[in-house]
């Protein structure tokens, strides 16, 4: 009797032939830029000022392509977005940096380096033909910092490569790889310690007495199978939204092994993402064992559509189940409706994200992520603060060049999820990997608000101030569960009935943190960053505010600026 085909097979299968047969009949392709925010702030910036949707792209959908961006760039050319040195700086630094794909002529490096290295002021060595393109360069990161409130002083030292090309100009590849050891500031050393997980790494062993080690390495190869239909599959993260965070998905977990198809026709892109995630880990006196994790599969589909010339709007939906199903790989099916005809409790969310260009310069953007509803509680009172109304929301706000001050740019943000929103009742299932959120870095049961002002005085120098403002509530224990961490099991250990759950219940906490960052490009994609950190916490379960300050110098080389805002 033959075996059939498992949904676990079944998966590999789909790796197999995305992977190896169907980029022999795509077309041009280039590799994905990682998601930096610094980075993307700039191309953000020239599609707000055009006031219109970007022409190439559809900016929800992170990271990019690096042939879409040099289309984009090539389609501003002749349009008033320049408006100070800042800007031309920034113009021939995107092109430089993608100079493979524009069609604009993009200087070679004046003095290279033994005659053979750094031809390009991007790529420590390169190879171009029109059959193949290589581009190599070293990744280098190095900080030290003072935080008088930490036994431990942190500091980090990563280094690596980053490999990126193409073959064919049909096969775009990218891969990136570091080895990092590093003391963190209090407050994320705190939460690597509760979620047993280094945020954005995952896995990790311990370094000296405080510290931690681990190694990073990401990559995909992408390919277009027709004119209008482009595939990835890699080993990395993805971003979706306009915001600063995401509450359908963010860069804040660990990356994980994924499909992607992007399909894009007229005024539609319909994106499909497939994962293999890892759903929990082995501990042995609170430090992560070697072993086979046990593994969840995550599929996400959104479909995005313009309105006019500035209004985006994208519906989305996924769904989180601890055994692969076949049926979930259907890239246009619904994903309740299937989730409904199997019979299984698979975690499904469904919502909206947007944004509008309502003036050039000035951009309003939001998501709506809903977890789990009901009609009659939700809009009457008898259901009000019911456990089973689990949402996040999110508004914001862009204004570049605030008051025709060149590259003055400001940006605020509202988030708030519900008590509970993101956890689950089977075990595997919660919106998470390797024991960090995949959406908002806090989880659920919280507030926030965000304020980020950019300027560019010089062109190599940026200047950057955040503040934060959260409000959520914590659990006391282990056992005890008010809503606001999404590993735990949302039947287990509630203090509360089904009504009467209210954002911030459990120990409130309220957090005020402000960061300063002055970051000055000495050579291209080679940083000197400056900032100083202040973080205040206040809580039920402390006697007095928990103060900080953290000042930290730091030199970087093809890496990207770390972010401990949470």
């Amino acid at each position: 009797m033959q075996t059939p085909y498992t949904p676990q097979i079944s998966f590999k299968l789909l790796f197999f032939i995305t992977a190896f047969l169907i980029p022999l009949f795509s077309q041009a392709q280039g590799s994905y830029l990682p998601y930096n925010r610094d980075y993307y702030h700039i191309l953000d910036r020239y599609d707000i000022l055009r006031g219109q949707n970007n022409p190439v792209y559809r900016t929800a959908t992170k990271p990019y392509r690096r042939d879409d961006v040099a289309a984009f760039l090539d389609s501003i050319a002749n349009e008033p977005v320049s408006r100070s040195r800042s800007d031309e700086f920034n113009l021939a630094y995107l092109s430089q940096d993608n100079w493979e794909f524009v069609s604009q002529e993009t200087p070679e490096s004046k003095k290279p380096f033994l005659k053979g290295l750094y031809r390009r002021p991007g790529d420590f060595a390169h190879y171009y033909s029109e059959d193949f393109d290589i581009h190599l360069s070293p990744v280098i990161y190095l900080n030290g910092g003072v935080e008088p409130s930490n036994e431990q002083n942190p500091n980090r030292l990563s280094r690596g490569l980053v490999l990126r090309g193409s073959i064919d100009k049909k096969v775009g590849f990218y891969t990136y790889f570091t080895t990092s050891e590093a003391f963190f500031p209090s407050w994320v050393k705190d939460y690597a310690v509760h979620n047993g997980a280094v945020p954005g790494e995952g896995f990790w062993k311990q370094y000296n007495d405080n510290g931690y080690s681990y190694f990073s390495a990401l990559g995909h190869v992408s390919y277009n199978i027709t004119k209008h239909i482009e595939v990835e599959v890699g080993h990395d993260r993805n971003f979706i939204g306009e915001g600063y965070r995401s509450f359908l998905l963010s860069d804040f977990s660990n990356p994980y092994m994924f499909v992607k198809f992007n399909t894009r026709v007229w005024k539609f892109q319909l994106t499909n993402i497939w994962t293999q995630m890892t759903a929990d880990v082995d501990y042995d006196r609170g430090r992560p064992t070697d072993g086979r994790y046990p593994q969840k599969w995550f599929s996400f589909h959104r479909l995005g559509f313009n309105i006019g010339k500035n209004i985006n709007l994208g519906f989305f939906e996924s769904v989180m189940t601890d055994k692969a199903d076949f049926n979930y790989f259907n890239p246009i099916v619904f994903y309740r409706w299937v989730e409904q005809s199997l019979g299984t409790p698979d975690k499904v969310m469904l919502g909206i994200d947007g944004k509008w260009n309502f003036f050039p310069g000035m951009q309003v953007y939001g998501q709506f992520a809903l977890d789990e509803f009901v009609f009659s509680e939700f809009f009457g009172q008898d259901g009000k603060g019911s456990k089973r109304n689990k949402y996040a929301i999110q508004t914001g706000y862009k204004y570049m060049d605030v008051f025709e001050v060149s590259n003055l740019d400001l940006q605020l943000e509202f988030n708030t999820a519900r008590p509970y929103t993101f956890q689950e009742k089977v075990d595997y299932q919660s919106y998470s990997n390797w024991r960090t959120p995949l959406t908002h870095p806090r989880g659920a049961n919280f507030r926030e608000m965000i304020g980020i002002v950019r300027y560019q005085p010089l062109p190599r120098l940026n200047l950057t101030l955040m503040g934060m403002y959260q409000f959520h509530g914590a659990d006391p224990d282990a056992e005890t569960n008010w809503g606001g961490d999404v590993l735990k099991n949302r039947l287990e250990g509630s203090p509360t009935g089904l009504f009467g759950n209210e954002i911030g219940q459990g120990i409130e906490n309220r957090v005020i943190q402000t960061n300063l960052n002055a970051s000055y490009m000495l050579k291209h994609n080679f940083f000197i960053d400056a900032s100083l950190s202040f973080r205040k916490r206040t809580a039920q379960d402390l006697d007095s505010p928990e103060t900080t300050n953290y000042l930290q110098l730091a030199f970087r080389w093809n890496f990207i600026r770390p972010d401990y805002n949470y």
